[in-house]
């Protein structure tokens, strides 16, 4: 057996405590009058005790074996622990009289390494069972403070196999046959086979580094609490990955624990763990994996010692039993969902998709009901997980994101990822309280602003950013009506859901507003500001006076007409006149959506009353805002006072301002600007000669197809535009549809879309129209 660490080959060593009481005196000056044994597997180790009967001193006198490189290794880590976590409850070895960290000391087996150690509070040898909640969180702390402090030390001696560190598991395999009791050497087995299928084609990409190894209740002192007060043993240090301390930590604190209790236990010292340090998909992915690898461990070792008389059968294999019944618990709730559990996540790989799929929408109809709108495609999209451009499903099979504008810097844009966990993790909490980040961020938006927009009030969402412009709006003026584009969407409160008719019950149109139709450049409709003057005096017709008129300057919902600004001008003339004020709805065309600038409404030259936020605004995260004059929030505040718990928090302005970063760094709204351009090129290109796209418009990353049939009459097609949407999701790529008549494709990627996924677009396109051909103007 060349592979086992000679140290797991030799007893300890035999030491009277005379002689233990000599060398504490002559090599490192301490008076001791006693010394008591305290067992170690395969060291021995002695509580010095002094004349008053104080303990003053423990006592370590390793195995013959040991090597001293490895020994001066221990020390150094622990050393070097101390000096970046000083906090750490470590046992650091004492020097001797002559600077050293050890002694040696002849015996009758050959020489052996003595140190010495300070007295540490707290009891040894505690039952885990015995640990309340909170103790285990404060495990994980503690096991995670460890790796943090030893993350930059290295030692050549730390390279080397210890058959406690999981990762050389499956040399254990030799120890199988000296595991007497049959239903755990079948256990054994059968963790050993799962973990070189599962575990060790994974091992060598997970985070690495000099780790402790055997953090268990054998190694540790706790308080009455169960807290850590001290750490005594450095033994099975080796450089390994960083769960391997995790996976030592767990099998012995969760031992002798009910199954249906397991996986709570774990999450919490996982959750300990990770207030310190995060751990990252794979690492939470195997960590039942590895805690029973671990437990598989603490059978075969001590079985084979205990074979080969290198320790009593009875002290080695005390824990086998009970680190079996962990291994039985892991196997009965099953490992798939284990990784679930600790992952915080319900999908599964390798699931059978439409099973699973067809369960889940059965699921979504019985819990979130019939008001919710439909889900997206004939067959929907059973997401796990989106990258950039692209989104990927539980199958694993990925899509072209051409269709989300939330995402705006890319699904998991690190940036606003790292942003979010960070301040998470650091404090959240409200605008009652002083925090920089929601300050830096109104000032970075009003920085964005023409003069005079120059307040900030944050809320969570378009719809909130909306709802309140609108009550500053009503409040200013004395007004009660508004007006917006004939198949707007504005949001869903009580009140801007009247101000969205892409959502009117039956078409109702609500008494206090008024739509005007935006200009249909295809067929030379309303391209001056008549309709809007129309709108105008219906709505005093029938005594009405508008306090607000709000225009999504992308024009997402009605199909992504582009007016021209001198157009947009007259509108807003016209409505100022009439005493509304202007609402620049930027929740769809803001941050650099029309590649024309950051805010829609800077292409039509005109200076909005109110401007409203959402979102791509923190990539995902809930965050909205209204940016306005100083002189309307004033009236405002003397009418009541605003406050939105959640609305700045910590963590969406963090989100916020790694989302105005991301798009200042990475040139986004120039680059909205060009690959927009490129984008309506290619799809040009593609439908040559097909009479049923009648008109390809947009304006940056927000890019209308309409969908006709082809007799020439340009009447929508609803149809052909819903098949060539389906057509698309097959091929992979996702884009939607808008317009009243829903025969508009809608183009809008996450701005980080480029020329590479422009040519991806335009082939799935191709295929597309040539497949659907056939079906024309059906």
């Amino acid at each position: 057996m060349a592979h086992i660490d000679p140290v797991l080959l030799a007893a300890p060593p035999r030491i009277e405590p005379a002689r233990a009481l000599e060398v504490a005196r002559t090599a490192f000056g301490i008076d001791a009058v006693s010394a008591r044994d305290l067992g170690s597997e395969r060291d021995r180790a002695f509580m010095l005790t002094g004349a008053e009967g104080t303990d003053v001193a423990v006592m370590k006198v390793s195995n013959t074996s040991e090597d001293t490189a490895t020994l001066d290794m221990e020390a150094a880590a622990v050393v070097h622990a101390a000096q970046v976590d000083p906090d750490l409850p470590l046992a650091i070895p004492r020097q001797t009289v002559d600077g050293a960290r050890r002694t040696a000391l002849d015996i009758d087996e050959g020489t052996c390494q003595v140190r010495l150690y300070d007295v540490l509070p707290g009891r040894g040898r505690s039952d885990p069972r015995e640990l309340s909640d909170a103790a285990i969180v404060g495990w994980g702390e503690t096991t995670a403070r460890i790796g943090r402090a030893l993350r930059g030390f290295m030692h050549p001696a730390a390279v080397r196999s210890m058959l406690w560190d999981v990762q050389h598991a499956a040399r254990t395999r030799a120890f199988l046959p000296d595991i007497r009791d049959a239903g755990q050497r079948a256990i054994v087995e059968r963790t050993l086979d799962r973990f070189e299928t599962v575990v060790a084609p994974v091992w060598p990409s997970l985070r690495a580094q000099v780790v402790h190894a055997d953090l268990t209740t054998d190694n540790t002192l706790v308080d009455d609490h169960g807290r850590i007060t001290g750490i005594v043993d450095f033994g099975d240090m080796s450089h390994s990955a960083l769960i391997t301390d995790i996976a030592s930590a767990l099998d012995s604190i969760v031992s002798d624990r009910p199954a249906d209790d397991l996986l709570r236990l774990i999450r919490l010292y996982l959750d300990g763990y990770e207030r310190i340090t995060a751990l990252d998909d794979d690492e939470l992915r195997l960590t039942g994996d590895l805690l029973a690898t671990r437990a598989a461990i603490t059978i075969a070792i001590p079985a084979w010692r205990a074979a080969q008389g290198l320790e009593d059968a009875a002290f080695a294999e005390r824990y086998s039993a009970v680190v079996a019944r962990t291994i039985e618990s892991l196997e009965g709730i099953g490992y798939d969902t284990v990784a679930r559990r600790m992952l915080g996540s319900p999908a599964a790989a390798g699931i059978d998709l439409p099973a699973a799929t067809a369960a889940l929408i059965d699921r979504r109809a019985a819990v979130l009901g019939p008001a919710l709108e439909p889900l997206s495609y004939e067959t929907p999209l059973h997401l796990e997980r989106g990258e950039g451009t692209w989104l990927i499903d539980v199958a694993g099979r990925r899509y072209l994101d051409a269709y989300n504008n939330v995402p705006s810097v890319g699904h998991g844009h690190p940036r606003v990822t790292s942003a979010i966990a960070r301040a998470a993790r650091r404090l959240n909490t409200n605008l009652r309280y002083l925090h920089e980040d929601a300050i830096e961020l109104a000032e970075r938006l009003v920085a964005t602003m023409p003069d005079g927009l120059d307040t900030v009030l944050f809320v969570n969402s378009g719809s909130e950013a909306n709802d309140l412009a609108w009550r500053l709006a009503t409040t200013a003026t004395g007004a009660r009506g508004g007006l917006c584009t004939a198949f707007a969407y504005h949001g869903i409160s009580e009140a801007i859901a009247p101000l969205s008719p892409e959502s009117w019950p039956g078409g109702r149109q609500p008494d206090h507003i008024e739509t005007w139709a935006p200009p249909d450049a295809l067929r030379g409709a309303d391209l001056d500001g008549a309709a809007f003057e129309a709108a105008l005096a219906r709505l005093a017709a029938r005594g009405v006076a508008p306090a607000a008129v709000i225009l999504d300057g992308a024009l997402t919902s009605d199909g992504y007409p582009v007016p021209e600004p001198a157009l947009v001008q007259g509108w807003a003339s016209a409505a100022r006149a009439a005493g509304a004020l202007w609402v620049a709805d930027e929740v769809q065309g803001g941050h650099g959506r029309t590649g024309a600038g950051l805010w829609s409404f800077e292409r039509f030259g005109i200076v909005p009353d109110i401007v409203t936020l959402g979102k791509p605004m923190g990539n995902g995260h809930p965050v909205g805002a209204v940016i306005t004059r100083r002189d309307l929030v004033r009236h405002f505040a003397e009418e009541t006072v605003f406050f939105s718990t959640f609305g700045g928090n910590p963590v969406a302005a963090a989100a916020s301002l790694a989302v105005l970063d991301v798009i200042a760094d990475e040139r986004l709204v120039d680059r909205a600007a060009d690959t927009g351009e490129q984008l309506r090129a290619a799809i040009h290109e593609a439908a040559a000669g097909d009479k049923r796209i009648a008109d390809v418009r947009g304006i940056g990353l927000a890019t209308g197809v309409e969908i006709v049939r082809p007799d020439g009459s340009l009447a929508p097609d609803r149809a052909t535009a819903g098949a060539i949407r389906e057509a698309l999701r097959g091929e992979g790529v996702l884009v939607g549809t808008a317009g009243a008549a829903g025969n508009v494709l809608k183009v809008r990627p996450p701005l980080v879309f480029g020329l590479d996924e422009v040519e991806i677009f335009a082939a799935a396109f191709r295929s597309v129209l040539a497949s659907t051909s056939a079906h024309a103007g059906t």
